[in-house]
């Protein structure tokens, strides 16, 4: 008989039994066709009682239908390569009555000759952090898209003054592709040759981290050419920590004095 020198009940015996029934996050074992052959207490609390025992069951079968299929010939895939596989996301039915998204973390289970022979599973629940991430990656969509279409020339700066976004009506004013001035320091990327406002101040980035700043300037294009330009500056400002993290600058070109 070939032993599995991999199986932890092996290593550990009774002692192995109880860390991982007494471990908080969902553990499972699989054999070499996904059927579970071992699940901890945790896997058994979010396993819908009326399913009957985890054992014996297929590791998808708690899987929406139309996921089933591809995640089994997946798996088969895995055991046939014999590759250590990566974390996955999985969605899989609970106890409370909804589907869940799990992290699962995979390590093959191997016997005296390296061969898989199965599957250890640990698995973390991110439904929550998921749902963040797609709420977060609407509103950037959302931003970005904004950004896109404003009238105005907008360029963004982060607290160090380094470009980091600018809209197309601001390459059509200055002359510069996006990619040649995002990681430029603005100073350097849009020059003022001259600027006055209302109250006397200059423009630095400095004072526009500090707040709104609204003027007029002279800049230089890409072209070397003299542009004049209203600029209207204010602090960009995270709103979870109150903290300023840039700058938000709007151009506007106006006619030469004269």
């Amino acid at each position: 008989m070939t032993k599995d020198t991999a199986s932890p009940v092996a290593a550990c015996g009774e002692a192995g039994k109880d860390v991982f029934d007494e471990l908080p996050l969902p553990y499972l074992e699989l054999d070499a066709y996904g059927v579970i052959t071992r699940a901890n207490r945790a896997t058994y609390a979010m396993h819908p009682p009326d399913r009957g025992s985890l054992i014996g069951l297929l590791a998808w079968e708690s899987m929406p239908t139309d996921e089933q299929q591809q995640n089994c010939a997946a798996y088969l895939t895995l055991m046939e390569s014999g590759e250590e596989p990566g974390p996955v996301h999985r969605t899989v039915y609970v106890a409370s009555g909804g589907f869940r998204t799990f992290e699962m973390h995979r390590r093959l289970i191997r016997d005296g000759a390296g061969k898989p022979i199965g599957m250890r599973i640990l698995s973390v629940d991110v439904t929550e952090s998921k749902r963040r991430l797609e709420k977060l990656r609407l509103e950037y969509r959302w931003l970005e898209c904004s950004l896109q279409a404003a009238l105005d020339a907008v360029v963004i700066s982060d607290t160090m003054g380094f470009i980091q976004r600018l809209n197309p009506a601001a390459e059509a004013l200055l002359g510069w592709k996006a990619e040649e001035l995002i990681g430029q320091p603005i100073e350097k990327g849009i020059p003022l040759l001259d600027y006055s406002s209302a109250d006397g101040s200059m423009l630095t980035h400095a004072i526009a981290l500090e707040r709104p700043t609204c003027g007029v300037a002279t800049i230089l294009d890409h072209q070397g050419r003299e542009l004049r330009l209203e600029i209207r500056t204010a602090p960009v400002v995270d709103l979870e920590s109150g903290t300023v993290i840039g700058v938000v600058g709007s151009h506007r070109k106006v006619e030469a004095p004269g």
